[in-house]
Parts: C-alpha cells; sequence; structure tokens
C-alpha cells in the first residue's frame, strides 16, 4: 500500500507541474526533491549535487552536441530543396507519385540530423507547399510527413540513441547499426501505405507530371551526392570500425560545413545560428539527463523501482506480454512526455526486468525508440504534431487525424521487430 501511496504522489505531482507548464528537467528535480524529502532522510543536496555530475560527465555524451551541430548545419544548407529536385524524376511514375518524396527525403535528412522534429520541419517547409501546388491530397501528404518525419530517431545517427546508450550503459555504435534495417522497413511501410492508398483512390492522385530524359534525371541525382557521402563517411565509418561514435560526429561536422561552404550558405550568420541552435538543444538534453537521473536516484532511495520491478517479475508475464504491457504503458507516456524524458525516465527503472526476462537491450533499445517515435505523433504532446502545425496553421487535431494511419504503421513496425528480432539483432551481431 506504501508503494501505490508513493507511485500515486510522484506521478501525480509530475503530472501537475507539466500540466502547469513547468520545464520538463524542472518538474523531474522537483518530484525528485518532493520523493527524498518526504519518504526518505537521505541528504537531497548532496544526491542531486553527484548525480548531476554523474549523468552528465560521461565521455559517450561527446557525440551527442556534435551531431546536433551537424544536423543544424545542413538545415540551414538548401538540402530539402536538393532532394525535392533530385527525386521526384524518380518516383513520377510510383502509385502516390511525388508524395514519396516525403518518406525517402525524411529518410536521407534522418541519417544526417538524428532530430524527428528537425527532419519533419526541414523537409516539410518544401515538400508540403510543392504537393499542394501541384494537386496532391492534403491528409495523405501532411500525414506521410509526419510519419516519416519520425524516422529522425531510428535511422541512425540518433540523439536519442545516445541517450539511450548511456542510461542503459550499452554500445551506441551497436544501436546505430541495429536502427539501419528497421529504418529502411519502416521506409518500405510508409511508402507501401501511400501506393496502397493511391491505387484506391486514383481521383485523388494528380496525373504523372512529363518524363524528363534520363541525362537529366541523373544531372538532379547528383545534387544529392554530397550528403550521400556524408551520410557514407558517418555511418560507413563507424560500421568499419574505423571511428568512434564522437569521431564519426565531428566527421559530420567537417563534412557539413564542407557541404553548406560548397553550396554557399556557409556565411558567418548561418554558423554563429547553427552553434547556438546546437548550444541550446545540447543544454535542452543535458539538463533533462540531470533531473531525471535525480528523480531516478530519489525513486530507488523510496524502494519504489525495485519493488515495480519484483512485482512485474512476480506476474510471470511472457516476453511478448511484457512488450504488450509495455507498449501500452509508453504510449500512454507519450501523451505527456517528450521522447527524451520517456527514455531517460524509464531505461534505468526497467532494465533490470528487460534483462530478467531474456531481452536483448540492444533489441529493447531499438523498440523503446520505435514506441518514442509514436509519441511524437500522439497528442497532446507530439512534437512533429506541433511542428506541422507550424507549417501549415491547421488545427492540432485535425493534423492527429491526418497523421493516424502512419501512428498505426509505427504500431504495425513495433509488432513485426518484436515477432522477428533478427531485423534489429542481425546486423549489431555480426561486427
Amino acid at each position: 500500500m506504501n508503494d501505490i501511496l508513493q507511485a500515486v504522489i510522484l506521478v501525480g505531482a509530475l503530472l501537475l507541474l507539466l500540466g502547469l507548464g513547468v520545464w520538463v528537467a524542472v518538474a523531474l528535480i522537483g518530484c525528485g526533491l518532493l520523493g527524498l524529502i518526504v519518504f526518505t532522510d537521505a541528504p537531497a543536496g548532496i544526491i542531486f549535487a553527484t548525480k548531476s555530475w554523474d549523468a552528465t560527465a560521461n565521455w559517450a555524451l561527446t557525440a551527442l552536441p556534435l551531431f546536433i551541430w551537424m544536423g543544424e548545419i545542413l538545415y540551414r544548407t538548401r538540402l530539402a530543396e536538393d532532394m525535392f529536385t533530385g527525386l521526384s524524376p524518380w518516383v513520377n511514375r510510383l502509385p502516390g507519385r511525388l508524395t514519396h518524396v516525403n518518406v525517402i527525403g525524411c529518410g536521407i535528412f534522418a541519417a544526417v540530423s538524428g532530430s524527428s522534429a528537425a527532419t519533419a520541419a526541414t523537409i516539410g517547409r518544401i515538400s508540403l507547399p510543392e504537393l499542394k501546388s501541384r494537386g496532391y491530397n492534403e491528409s495523405l501528404s501532411i500525414g506521410s510527413l509526419a510519419g516519416a518525419g519520425t524516422l529522425g530517431l531510428l535511422i541512425p545517427p540518433s540523439i536519442v540513441m545516445i541517450v539511450y546508450g548511456v542510461a542503459a550503459q550499452v554500445s551506441i555504435i551497436k544501436l546505430f547499426i541495429a536502427g539501419i534495417l528497421p529504418g529502411i522497413m519502416l521506409m518500405f511501410l510508409f511508402s507501401g501505405y501511400i501506393g496502397l492508398w493511391s491505387i484506391r483512390n486514383k481521383d485523388k492522385v494528380p496525373p504523372p507530371e512529363p518524363s524528363i530524359p534520363w541525362t537529366q534525371r541523373f544531372a538532379r541525382l547528383r545534387l544529392l551526392l554530397p550528403v550521400m557521402l556524408l551520410i557514407a563517411g558517418v555511418i560507413g565509418s563507424i560500421y568499419a570500425g574505423i571511428a568512434t561514435a564522437t569521431e564519426a560526429a565531428t566527421i559530420g561536422v567537417i563534412g557539413a560545413l564542407i557541404i553548406a561552404a560548397w553550396g554557399r550558405s556557409l556565411t558567418w550568420r548561418s554558423f554563429t545560428d547553427s552553434l547556438m541552435g546546437a548550444t541550446r538543444t545540447s543544454c535542452m538534453i543535458g539538463f533533462i539527463l540531470m533531473g531525471a537521473a535525480y528523480l531516478t536516484s530519489a525513486m530507488s532511495f523510496t524502494g519504489l523501482p525495485a519493488n515495480v520491478a519484483a512485482w512485474i517479475s512476480s506476474m510471470g508475464l511472457s516476453p511478448y506480454m511484457l512488450i504488450f504491457v509495455l507498449t501500452i504503458f509508453f504510449i500512454l507516456l507519450g501523451a505527456f512526455l517528450d521522447g527524451i524524458s520517456i527514455v531517460v525516465l524509464t531505461t534505468s527503472v526497467l532494465m533490470p526486468t528487460v534483462l530478467a526476462s531474456g531481452l536483448d537491450p540492444i533489441w529493447f533499445g531499438i523498440y523503446l525508440i520505435l514506441v518514442v517515435e509514436m509519441a511524437q505523433i500522439t497528442p497532446p504532446v507530439g512534437f512533429n504534431l506541433f511542428v506541422i502545425q507550424g507549417i501549415t496553421g491547421y488545427d492540432l487535431w485535425k493534423v492527429v487525424r491526418m497523421s493516424f494511419p502512419f501512428f498505426l504503421l509505427l504500431v504495425l513496425a513495433t509488432a513485426i521487430v518484436t515477432v522477428f528480432p533478427r531485423i534489429v539483432t542481425v546486423l549489431p551481431n555480426a561486427m
């Protein structure tokens, strides 16, 4: 009964603070302070100092601001416009036509940004006005952008993967490699749905545009060559064992600066703006990590996580049932918290139960990221929903309705990797 009371008080306090608009990190710290003062005799101030240091003084985290900066630099280039120009002739004859540019463009940009919101914003600013002007169905265009924008979390290098790797103490490089096949699978699911929808609604799809000569197609495709070389340099150096995640991030930043300079978008203003943008985002994530570490520590002092883990273990759930229960839990949590907060808040609490159930921590990391992707398009706190609402000016719930089929595709992807876990583990196990 005491554990239930503690859980109700801490969860209620967290939801109250979040509902009042308090910063996520401050809300986490406040709940941790409440738990330590009310339920334990532990020194709250000393614990905050030590846990803040432990959460942030980690060498693996050095890759985080570098990958964020790489994305910020490319966000200010002509990359999204070049992708639309280069890809459109190649998808013009597919069912759904230029709508596929949303999926492919988001997949490419995800591989150099690591951020879901940045992916949706960058591709959406170019693709949505173009698709609307050419008469494409707005619901499919916006929904596909919302869904494909979540690829920024799954396709490496992913910021959330780095956060999970640090929290769960698993190899970030193996997480990066593990995300490749699920990311490609998700792109096929999104494009497959676009194709099926277009076949069933032929009257809502514009006719194909006039074909252009193959020489022009390849000439346009050359616009993507710099970013494809950058992706190969970053991911290839990791997979080949030439570079660590931090070293690959450094390669990415240098490559992004070269691409920006080559495209004449690298000015002193864009350089400082990208640097300040990366600094703000990195500080926000670091602050959340501190708050989550403090709350996790406070909960450990109360004994609540151990008791919850013991309770779940005593239920004798099969791995499939455990995943089903956790999926419902994470979807509900995603209605109130952003992805990074979900990862840092739950990982250390759930890992003992996950390991006791025989689940691979690398596989669980990819599963967790897939569920966090659902949170990106789950109201009322889905970040991608806010990004697309800002681009389109539509009511939030209208964007939610347009995004819902792609939310279901994320659920399907989660079920597929649960039934066929080798989709996730085959590449990292081959290293």
